[in-house]
């Protein structure tokens, strides 16, 4: 299997996905600016090693390979490596995480009572208050 044409695209398609330029793509990779052009140019073909570390950066490699979407979510480097830190992190810094990630969302807007004697009140209720 030769790297194609349609390789060559979609390797540069995910490289400005993720918002890198040639130089940056190439020093995530650990190669060259002009030997990651040549990927681009197709007179060069990237190794597995080169292809893994573009993968760990955010890469969609099965794409580039074979122009299928893997069928699960693609992230972006921040995302990826929100994911990774998250994963690797102790139970309270996790705990911390979700509770800043969840406290903008607002509870529902609408409420609904039935039945009899039902009283509903807003925040700043208080039964005893004369």
């Amino acid at each position: 299997m030769s790297f194609t044409s349609q390789c060559i695209v979609r390797l540069k398609s995910e490289r400005k996905r993720l918002a890198l330029n040639q130089a940056d793509a190439a020093a995530l990779c650990g190669v060259s600016r002009e030997t990651w052009g040549k990927y681009e140019r197709g007179s060069m073909v990237p190794g597995g090693d080169v292809l893994l570390s573009f993968a760990i950066n955010g890469a969609n490699v099965q794409y580039i390979l074979t122009g299928e979407e893997d069928g699960g979510v693609t992230l972006t480097r921040d995302e990826l490596e929100l994911v990774n830190n998250f994963r690797t992190a102790p139970l309270a810094i996790k705990a911390a995480a979700m509770a800043a990630l969840t406290a903008g969302n607002s509870a529902s807007k609408t409420i609904t009572v039935s039945g009899k004697g039902n009283r509903v009140a807003g925040r700043d209720f208080n039964e005893n208050k004369k």
